[in-house]
Protein backbone atom coordinates (compact mmCIF):
# COMPACT_ATOMS: atom_id res chain seq x y z
CA UNK A 1 0.00 0.00 0.00
CA UNK A 2 1.13 3.53 -0.74
CA UNK A 3 0.10 7.02 0.28
CA UNK A 4 -1.32 8.80 -2.75
CA UNK A 5 -2.07 12.54 -2.84
CA UNK A 6 -5.83 12.84 -3.40
CA UNK A 7 -6.39 16.61 -3.15
CA UNK A 8 -5.61 19.78 -1.21
CA UNK A 9 -7.11 20.29 2.26
CA UNK A 10 -9.01 23.31 0.92
CA UNK A 11 -10.70 21.16 -1.75
CA UNK A 12 -13.05 19.52 0.78
CA UNK A 13 -15.52 21.73 2.60
CA UNK A 14 -16.19 21.06 6.29
CA UNK A 15 -19.19 18.76 6.72
CA UNK A 16 -19.14 17.57 3.11
CA UNK A 17 -17.53 14.98 0.89
CA UNK A 18 -16.14 14.81 -2.59
CA UNK A 19 -15.08 12.12 -5.02
CA UNK A 20 -11.33 11.81 -5.62
CA UNK A 21 -9.12 9.34 -7.46
CA UNK A 22 -6.22 7.67 -5.69
CA UNK A 23 -4.26 4.68 -6.91
CA UNK A 24 -6.77 4.02 -9.70
CA UNK A 25 -9.72 3.91 -7.27
CA UNK A 26 -12.66 6.24 -6.81
CA UNK A 27 -12.65 7.31 -3.18
CA UNK A 28 -15.26 9.25 -1.20
CA UNK A 29 -13.30 11.73 0.92
CA UNK A 30 -15.04 13.54 3.79
CA UNK A 31 -14.12 16.33 6.18
CA UNK A 32 -15.84 16.24 9.56
CA UNK A 33 -14.79 18.32 12.59
CA UNK A 34 -11.50 19.11 10.87
CA UNK A 35 -10.63 15.44 10.25
CA UNK A 36 -10.54 13.67 6.91
CA UNK A 37 -12.00 10.20 6.26
CA UNK A 38 -11.96 8.03 3.15
CA UNK A 39 -14.16 5.13 2.05
CA UNK A 40 -15.01 3.50 -1.27
CA UNK A 41 -17.13 5.83 -3.36
CA UNK A 42 -19.44 3.11 -4.71
CA UNK A 43 -22.47 2.04 -2.67
CA UNK A 44 -22.78 -1.78 -2.72
CA UNK A 45 -26.54 -1.54 -3.35
CA UNK A 46 -26.68 -0.03 -6.84
CA UNK A 47 -23.43 1.87 -7.25
CA UNK A 48 -24.49 5.24 -5.86
CA UNK A 49 -21.74 7.87 -5.42
CA UNK A 50 -21.18 8.03 -1.65
CA UNK A 51 -18.89 11.06 -2.03
CA UNK A 52 -21.95 13.04 -3.13
CA UNK A 53 -24.03 11.96 -0.12
CA UNK A 54 -25.09 13.98 2.90
CA UNK A 55 -23.30 13.54 6.23
CA UNK A 56 -25.24 12.86 9.44
CA UNK A 57 -24.47 12.01 13.07
CA UNK A 58 -26.95 9.76 14.88
CA UNK A 59 -24.84 9.41 18.02
CA UNK A 60 -23.43 6.01 17.01
CA UNK A 61 -21.00 7.51 14.52
CA UNK A 62 -20.81 9.92 11.64
CA UNK A 63 -22.14 8.48 8.44
CA UNK A 64 -22.98 9.32 4.87
CA UNK A 65 -26.34 8.77 3.22
CA UNK A 66 -26.16 7.35 -0.30
CA UNK A 67 -27.88 9.87 -2.59
CA UNK A 68 -29.61 7.16 -4.65
CA UNK A 69 -31.57 5.12 -2.10
CA UNK A 70 -30.69 6.45 1.36
CA UNK A 71 -28.50 3.63 2.67
CA UNK A 72 -26.08 4.78 5.37
CA UNK A 73 -22.38 4.01 5.88
CA UNK A 74 -19.96 5.00 8.66
CA UNK A 75 -17.33 7.36 7.19
CA UNK A 76 -14.65 6.20 9.66
CA UNK A 77 -15.01 2.43 9.28
CA UNK A 78 -17.07 1.91 6.10
CA UNK A 79 -19.52 -0.20 8.12
CA UNK A 80 -23.02 -0.43 6.69
CA UNK A 81 -25.30 1.31 9.21
CA UNK A 82 -28.52 0.54 7.34
CA UNK A 83 -27.22 -1.92 4.75
CA UNK A 84 -26.02 -5.48 5.47
CA UNK A 85 -22.56 -4.97 3.98
CA UNK A 86 -20.12 -2.12 4.22
CA UNK A 87 -17.45 -0.57 2.05
CA UNK A 88 -13.68 -0.37 2.41
CA UNK A 89 -12.22 2.42 4.51
CA UNK A 90 -8.78 3.92 3.94
CA UNK A 91 -6.21 5.57 6.17
CA UNK A 92 -5.86 9.30 5.54
CA UNK A 93 -2.78 11.40 6.26
CA UNK A 94 -2.59 15.19 6.00
CA UNK A 95 0.85 16.54 5.13
CA UNK A 96 0.94 20.33 4.90
CA UNK A 97 -1.95 21.22 2.61
CA UNK A 98 -2.15 17.80 0.94
CA UNK A 99 -4.62 15.04 1.78
CA UNK A 100 -3.14 11.61 1.14
CA UNK A 101 -5.00 8.30 1.08
CA UNK A 102 -3.35 4.93 1.64
CA UNK A 103 -4.44 2.59 -1.14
Amino acid sequence: MALITACKTSDVEEGFGRVVKAGGKEIALFKNNGEFFAIDNTCPHQGGPLGEGQLYDDGSGVGVICPLHGYMFNIKTGEGMSFPTGVNSYRVVVEGDEVKVEV
